[in-house]
């Protein structure tokens, strides 16, 4: 090992040890004061409720468990989004689990909230995966009610998602384990089916309070609308449980008995482990986002016994496609190779550059993988497509346009993974999450942004310089200095993976040592649903 590899490892697993420490935190929801409140009603939390349902020992991945992170400060935050999604098992059958958090402002819906909820819903459609709703909200967050209430990717797009998924014969059920009020009382009911947890659960179009204005009637919540009431006079809800554990237990009963699922068949064989040790990816991958790597050494460090077949190796080199597989999966696996190489005229290329032949034999790639039913893989490293004359005479749109059409009309399921760079026409060529990627998430090392931070800051300095002469002040080398500073700091504050992640760019932030777990799990949940048409380009032909 050498000093670089040193310093690359150390500078790695500090981003790895301020992910982990980040995790701790947003595991606490609303802060240990709001658990203690929270269980003193006899209640578990969002995490147990989930913990509890999942099977033991089986693996699951969070999505979305940064999402809110940093905004809606001036309402105290809203960490995670007030939700917990995973994807996992539940008696061996795969599933989403989307759970209210009431430790965060009594499980209210933020604008990031509606939005988590939607992505969660989205998996389950795309991968025809059973869904289960745990509910304890207290519906819209009012003071922000304009920014979730009626727009199509709104709250209201929450239950005309459950209809839909209905009629495609997806599996959901539901728990009210907790309030659920007024628009939200729809999500369980619209559900399969639906159980209550007797004496904290309760369900009505309007609380007590609202009831006595409204119409002047005095009613106490339990009587309105708990469980005894939905089970015994209204027919809403279909079990009545005596606890949280008894709900959840009947949840694993109910799952237990789902049929079998109509498979996809993508290839597997047997899983193996890389004969690489994965943990040099910490010294491998550099400290500095502008240097160079080899990404062939990553890939080796992520595939079953570190083995993949290269197409068109010698050609288009600063994309590598190659096939493999991880966790016994058959995939396609589309990356950017971040070290310098020559092409066959003898020119140097930049790492991390998409060319014109690397286009080319990227979207002839995607074409192969999708006649054969390969899953892609995308790993991104990208500083965007090449830039300038000679590129483009040659007809850079041209085939950048090609690569981009032929990852948009894919109907294979695409997983992409952010280990450094995602900057501009890049990240969409490379399947940003504009481009419907099955799961998307990004490494501690990830920045996602139109371009780097520096790059950005040289052009806005230029930008408020001009502005600032005009007005007639003078620009001293010590005020460019301090100007540039701050550009760049408030830009690399938005190309920060979590920032991303907050917003649900991306599904989250991940041990680069998780990567396998995601793409095994995401096939794996692909493989419920069918390929229902055919790979077409349309009019832009290879």
């Amino acid at each position: 090992m050498d000093i670089k590899f040193n310093k690359n490892e150390d500078h790695n697993k500090l981003l790895l040890s301020d992910l982990k420490k980040r995790l701790v935190k947003v595991k606490l929801g609303g802060g240990e004061k709001s658990i203690e409140k929270h269980k003193a009603k006899g209640k578990m939390t969002a995490r147990e409720r989930v913990n509890y349902l999942l099977d033991p020992k089986a693996k699951s991945i969070e999505i979305g468990a940064f999402a809110g992170e940093g905004m809606y400060e001036q309402y105290g935050g809203c960490p995670s989004g007030g939700v917990v999604v995973k994807m996992g098992y539940v008696k061996g059958k795969q599933c989403i689990v989307v759970a209210n958090d009431a430790t965060v402002k009594a499980g209210a819906w933020f604008p990031i909230t509606g939005k988590k909820n939607l992505r969660a819903q989205e998996i389950a459609i795309e991968n025809r995966l059973p869904i289960i709703y745990l509910v304890d909200s207290a519906g819209v967050f009012l003071p922000m009610q304009d920014e979730i209430f009626p727009d199509k990717e709104h709250f209201g797009r929450i239950f005309r998602n459950n209809a839909i998924m209905s009629s495609m014969g997806i599996t959901q059920i539901a728990a009210i384990m907790g309030s659920c009020v007024a628009g939200g009382a729809y999500l369980p009911i619209m559900s399969d089916e639906a159980i209550i947890v007797d004496k904290t659960g309760s369900i009505f179009l309007a609380g007590s309070y609202l009831v006595k204005a409204a119409i002047g009637e005095t009613i106490d919540n339990e009587t309105l609308g708990g469980a005894t009431t939905h089970c015994e006079i209204s027919g809403v809800t279909d079990y009545k449980a005596k606890d949280d554990k008894d709900a959840l237990d009947k949840i694993k009963n109910l799952v237990d008995k789902i049929g079998d699922f109509d498979k996809a068949g993508y290839n597997r064989a047997e899983s193996k482990k890389p004969k690489e040790n994965p943990d040099d990816i910490y010294g491998i991958l550099p400290k500095s986002r502008a240097d160079q790597y080899d990404m062939k050494e990553i890939i080796k460090r992520l595939v079953d016994n570190s083995e993949f077949d290269e197409y068109k190796e010698d050609y288009g080199k600063t994309i590598i496609t190659a096939y493999a597989r991880i966790e016994g999966w058959a995939v396609g696996i589309v990356a950017n190779q971040r070290k310098l190489v020559k092409n066959a005229k003898g020119e140097m290329q930049f790492g991390g550059v998409i060319y014109n032949d690397s286009a080319d034999k990227a979207t002839r790639f995607i074409a192969n993988c999708n006649q054969k039913k390969i899953p892609l893989v995308f790993l991104q490293d990208v500083t965007g497509f090449m830039v300038g004359s000679k590129s483009e005479h040659s007809g850079i749109i041209k085939d950048g346009a090609k690569m981009v059409n032929a990852v948009s009309n894919s109907v294979v399921p695409k997983f992409t993974i952010i280990l450094g760079n995602s900057y501009g026409a890049g990240n969409y060529a490379m399947c940003g999450k504009a481009y419907d990627p099955r799961l998307i998430a990004a490494w501690p090392s990830a920045e996602l942004a139109v371009m780097s931070g520096n790059s950005a800051a040289k052009v806005l300095l230029q930008i408020e310089t001009a502005s600032l002469k005009k007005r007639g002040e003078k620009i001293t080398k010590e005020k460019e200095a301090e100007l540039f500073n701050k550009i760049k700091s408030r830009y690399d504050d938005q190309v920060s993976p979590y920032y991303a992640a907050s917003r649900i760019w991306t599904d989250g932030v991940i041990d680069p040592l998780d990567t396998r777990t995601w793409i095994s799990m995401g096939i794996e949940a692909a493989n419920h649903a069918p390929i229902e048409k055919p790979f077409n380009m349309g009019v832009l032909q290879v």
